[in-house]
């Protein structure tokens, strides 16, 4: 019987020195030596590694390996954006690649599908499969920078900033967040400014409340509604959290935080006629004033079978400057990749099973799993 080898990205530094001193019975620093060829220099082969000597090479050879997923498709849109599909498995998550001027955004997926229902987005309505393992997490980093290649010989920027926007909810696989968060982080790994990292959740407040004091990055809210009676409409997760619940989560993780600078960026997508009204931008604006905050507001991106419509720019431009009279620091998110379905909502790679979220979301009621402390989504 062969013993499956253990993958060397599914380990932060803390993972990858005791795996080392207790399975490998080596020093903790060679971890650190091996940790900086995979993510420095984006080496998966140990033989490359030069200043370890053979016999540790070997023995990695035998026991370890370094897996990313790979691009099972590409797709270039004519504002520079790229969309991945990378294979997790016999399954694809969407990985997409933005840039813009100076700086160059990847956003990386979370889960297979996502177990929340939000009806809006083109990645709820593909059900759930599955949580996505560290190294599929972080290794949609390392494939993409591999992708993108180096600045001089591609002409394209590498990445500076990630986004955890793409694919699921973070926060409901925060088993694997965690270390791929500290891998991002980690001057061995990613070397990502804390600035630079964001995770963007729908809600899910013991999430939050667990990377509160745990760890800093800058924090995301998809809010989307200025109302629990209109949220709960479109996002069924507000009737386990509500919006105050919510709210006081955030200002418990931003007080608590560096890296949002006191504020928090709260998202909005604006749905025509639905929750894009003056009196919705008023109710906003009040709902908001006890929590320091930029709103970013992201026109909705249609997607086939959509029931909602993407409002027109005088209705938009309307709610932006009503927000602004409250004195709120307002963006309009410029739409990217679009006409290769990778803007905001669009994602949906490749879910086998629709009917897993339905069966997560009933076992965790009926075990009371979400009621406080830590979520962890398992296929079902």
């Amino acid at each position: 019987m062969t013993t499956a080898k253990v993958n060397l990205l599914d380990f932060d530094r803390k993972g990858l020195r005791k795996f080392f001193t207790e399975e490998l019975n080596e020093k903790a620093f060679r971890a650190e030596q091996v940790m900086k060829w995979i993510y420095h220099f984006g080496v998966d082969d140990f033989e490359q590694m030069n200043n370890i000597n053979k016999k540790l090479r070997e023995k990695l050879q035998r026991r370890c390996e370094i897996v990313a997923p790979v691009v099972s498709e590409a797709q270039h849109s004519s504002d520079g954006t790229i969309k991945w599909a990378m294979s997790v498995g016999d399954q694809d998550v969407e990985t997409v690649y933005i840039p813009d001027g100076d700086r160059a955004t990847l956003c990386v997926s979370s889960q297979v599908g996502c177990a929340l229902e939000c009806k809006f987005c083109s990645t709820a309505q593909q059900g759930f499969n599955r949580n996505l393992k560290v190294s599929e997490i972080v290794g949609q980093i390392w494939r993409a920078s591999r992708e993108i290649g180096l600045e001089k010989e591609t002409g394209r920027r590498p990445i500076t900033n990630v986004v955890m926007m793409g694919m699921g909810e973070p926060l409901l696989n925060m088993k694997n967040l965690m270390p791929s968060l500290e891998i991002m982080l980690d001057d061995l790994g990613f070397a990502l400014s804390k600035r630079r990292v964001t995770v963007s959740t729908s809600g899910v407040v013991s999430g939050l409340d667990q990377m509160t004091d745990n760890i800093d990055v800058a924090l995301a809210i998809s809010l989307h509604a200025p109302n629990d009676a209109l949220r709960s409409q479109i996002m069924p997760i507000n009737d386990r959290w509500d919006i105050q619940d919510f709210l006081a989560s955030v200002r418990r993780y931003i007080a608590s935080s560096n890296a949002n600078r006191g504020k928090v960026t709260v998202e909005y997508v604006l749905l025509d006629h639905v929750n894009d009204d003056m009196d919705h931008a008023r109710e906003l604006a009040e709902l908001m004033k006890d929590t320091p905050c930029k709103i970013n507001l992201i026109p909705f991106n249609p997607y086939p079978g959509s029931p909602y419509k993407k409002p027109s720019n005088s209705r938009i431009d309307r709610f932006q400057k009503t927000l602004m009279e409250y004195n709120y620091t307002v963006t309009v998110r410029k739409t990217r990749g679009d006409d290769i379905d990778a803007a905001c909502g669009q994602l949906v790679g490749d879910v086998i099973d629709r009917t897993k979220r339905t069966k997560m979301i009933k076992a965790a009621s009926e075990a009371n799993l979400i009621a406080g402390g830590v979520i962890e989504v398992k296929a079902v």
